[in-house]
């Protein structure tokens, strides 16, 4: 964990180009001025972005004289999963924690509703997004504000000149940089087509069937393409359907094109094989082009972010989102949510978006065009669709519409993979199966 404390007569530098994201700060002034404030917010991949959110929070601080402590907590080994469920049970440590995509609705007894930030924010950076809002909003109440460092959208990154060489896919004319996308012709039956190619050319896609999250996170938005809920959001278990089938059925034909150990992958696994120069396509935000820009820059000069191929129900994008949490034992929630009300600005957001080289992307609709987006490369443009900016698929989280508490089970257990390994590679009957899907989410209603 890497802390930083800031005094309030220390003099923050750099910070001109905020004082915009400190306009909107009323939650401070007057009885909790020269207060102190701990918030602890998650160690970003990509090397330098911590210092976005830094920047915003010292120049807050001074401003407000309040004195912050700042502390970046790695979820290497689950340890900002552990801090959080540490402070939960000990009602105690910080004021506002990062939080997973999952936690507003487990923590959701242990959270101060910021509906009175929420509803201002909406009003100048436009709504938040669909998925945004079914992770962040419970029972009504905004429990988290949504968090940009660490928000991602796993789509295809894939390599321009293998997709064309050995698929005849020209990507960039499909998604170019500055236009609306033409891509009418991406559907999953194209992606197929495209993974049997590559693979025969000996660069299959690089798609994993483990229970971590890059693996889960694709699965789960292949099987809405096809409408294949496991649980509808009433609670129902709608596991044995036909588009559940139709989905299974999918993946069997999908599994044959991927890599022979792609049940044992890791989120790690992916992001080696796209480095080292191996495949035509992986599903994973900007993290594994960054670091072949840095080390491989022949293999990030050919690669393109781009939407998701569609399906029978739709064009689903694998979408995850952190929140910044309040914790209701919190002393001095009123600079809480001043603090997070000025992260929240559309200049704080966009400093952020750029210390992150793009990778992170905002909840609100009207900050999906930042200039960073455009300009990053090589090649430029590579990261122009990689933010939805013409809400041209559907952002989606495995396990939706589902509620929280079986969702969340869903996902960390990787249920959608184990089926598609149970199927497509075990070659166990359908018929099994599901029967197995159904009484792992039984087992999930009882806990």
């Amino acid at each position: 964990m890497t802390r930083r404390t800031i005094g309030r007569r220390r003099f923050v530098t750099s910070t001109a180009a905020l004082s915009s994201a400190l306009v909107a700060a009323p939650f401070v002034r007057g009885a909790h001025a020269a207060g102190k404030l701990a918030i602890g917010l998650w160690d970003h991949w990509v090397p330098g972005a911590n210092a976005g959110a830094e920047a915003v929070a010292k120049a807050w601080a001074e401003k407000e004289k309040v004195d912050l402590q700042i502390d970046f907590i790695t979820s290497q080994g689950n340890k900002l999963i552990l801090t959080g469920a540490a402070e939960a049970q000990a009602r105690s440590g910080h004021d506002i924690l990062a939080q997973g995509s999952w936690d507003c609705a487990r923590y959701s007894d242990q959270l101060v509703p910021v509906d009175d930030v929420m509803a201002p924010l909406v009003k100048q950076n436009g709504a938040a997004s669909a998925i945004t809002t079914y992770l962040g909003k419970i029972d009504g109440k905004w429990l988290g504000v949504p968090a940009t460092p660490g928000a991602q959208f796993k789509g295809p990154a894939s390599r321009i000149d293998l997709l064309k060489q050995h698929a005849g896919i020209d990507i960039q004319a499909m998604y170019p940089a500055g236009a609306p996308p033409k891509a009418d012709n991406w559907t999953l039956d194209t992606f197929l087509k495209a993974a049997a190619d590559c693979h025969k050319a000996g660069f299959p896609f690089g798609i994993g069937l483990g229970t971590t999250a890059d693996s889960v996170d694709t699965c789960g938005a292949i099987f809405q393409s096809f409408d294949a809920e496991l649980v509808n959001a009433k609670g129902d278990i709608t596991a044995k359907s036909d588009n559940v089938k139709k989905a299974l059925e999918y993946w069997k034909q999908l599994v044959a094109y991927l890599p022979p150990d792609a049940p044992s992958w890791d989120d790690a696994s992916n992001n080696k094989m796209f480095v080292a120069g191996k495949t035509a396509l992986i599903m994973n935000p900007p993290s594994a082009w960054a670091v072949a820009r840095r080390d491989r820059p022949e293999v990030a000069e050919q690669t393109w972010h781009h939407g998701m191929a569609a399906g029978p129900a739709g064009r689903y994008g694998p979408f995850t989102t952190p929140f910044w949490g309040i914790w209701n034992f919190s002393k001095n929630q009123s600079a809480a949510k001043s603090l997070l009300t000025a992260l929240s600005q559309a200049d704080a957001i966009e400093a952020m978006v750029k210390a992150s080289a793009g990778y992170d992307i905002p909840a609100f609709a009207n900050l999906t065009t930042l200039k960073v987006w455009a300009e990053e490369g090589p090649p430029k443009g590579t990261l122009f669709h990689y933010a939805n900016p013409f809400n041209h698929q559907i952002l989606s989280i495995a396990a939706a519409p589902a509620p929280h508490k079986i969702a969340v089970q869903i996902y960390r257990h990787g249920l959608q993979t184990q089926m598609v390994v149970r199927y497509a590679i075990r070659n166990e009957p359908m018929d099994k199966v599901l029967a197995f899907a159904v009484n792992e989410l039984e087992g999930y209603m009882r806990v």
